[in-house]
């Protein structure tokens, strides 16, 4: 269930009233009248069924209430309602599947920003991973791969393509691009430091590694991995279901490989530089393809359901 809090000037509240009222999918409905101050105009609070909210937001947004006013969504975390349970039964779908576009599309936007928290926490996660893979250490990869918050913004590709938002698309590409780019510069120079101090040698690099040697040396299974890893991830964004998204951290090594080219860079290792930046580059496209992918079929299922659920809401208006 989700709660739709939405400001209207008053000459709108009246269709928007009529697009809420003829929904079978909308359990609650209230107003208040002129309790907008800004901007100045109507209240109108509801209740929709997650399965149906597409169908609301848009019909709202052929209204260009959004150009004159708000729509606010907001999950409802428990609810008890005769008339909700209703509304839920005569959405079809499930509402754990059901894919809400303004709320992924915002999500893909804030992801998408390229802001200091995010080079932080990905310049952090490539260093952690750097002395992971000197140390050899699989357990600081894993740790480094949940701590990289480029998920995100990997995500917002699909949402740009499939949703055909070209300025998301620039900006997300933008902040990946730059963001393993400082990530990588903040890694190489610290171990540049750390060579300069002898804490790090040639050696700790190009030794056998057992536990990290994956990072550098990209497969089939590389791009397999990373397809499955990003649909997992899509599909528990686009559910709600985060849970499942620490299993695509630690699945596909992005910030692993980001932090090897640091240390060829550091070390002028070229195979070191080339097999890893191989490896990010399969990771990047096969997450973001995955993505694009899973993404349209949601898109398609769902809109499938539309116009089902229109011919069923139809049928209910008159009978």
């Amino acid at each position: 269930m989700l709660r739709l809090r939405i400001t209207s000037p008053p000459d709108l509240t009246p269709p928007v009233l009529d697009v809420l009222t003829a929904d079978p999918a909308v359990s609650e409905l209230a107003v208040l009248r002129g309790a907008s101050i800004r901007p100045d105009g109507d209240l109108v609070l509801a209740c929709v069924a997650r399965e149906a909210a597409n169908d609301v937001v848009d019909r709202l947004r052929e209204l260009e209430l959004p150009t004159y006013g708000s729509i606010h969504i907001e999950p409802v975390r428990t609810w008890i309602s005769q008339a909700g349970l209703a509304a839920q039964h005569l959405a079809p779908g499930s509402g754990a599947d059901s894919v809400v576009w303004a709320d992924v599309t915002q999500q893909a936007y804030e992801d998408s920003e390229t802001n200091w928290t995010f080079l932080s926490l990905l310049s952090l996660a490539t260093l952690l991973a750097g002395i992971a893979i000197v140390l050899d250490s699989q357990i600081l990869v894993i740790g480094a791969m949940v701590i990289g918050p480029e998920f995100g913004a990997v995500a917002a590709l699909g949402v740009a393509l499939v949703r055909r938002r070209g300025s998301l698309l620039v900006a997300a590409a933008r902040t990946l691009a730059f963001g393993f780019a400082v990530a990588i510069l903040v890694t190489t120079l610290a171990a540049l430091v750390g060579r300069g101090l002898g804490w790090v040698t040639v050696g700790d690099v190009t030794a056998a590694r057992p536990g990290t040697g994956f990072i550098y040396t990209p497969d089939r299974w590389s791009f397999l991995v990373a397809l499955i890893a990003a649909s997992a991830g899509v599909l528990a964004l686009t559910s709600a279901r985060v849970g499942a998204l620490s299993g695509v951290f630690i699945s596909v090594t992005t910030i692993p490989a980001a932090a090897n080219i640091a240390l060829g860079i550091a070390f002028g290792l070229g195979d070191e530089i080339r097999g890893s930046l191989l490896q990010l580059v399969i990771n990047l496209s096969g997450m973001a393809v995955a993505g694009w992918l899973t993404l349209a079929v949601e898109q398609a299922v769902w809109a499938r359901v539309s116009r089902y659920r229109a011919r069923l809401t139809a049928r209910l208006r008159g009978g």
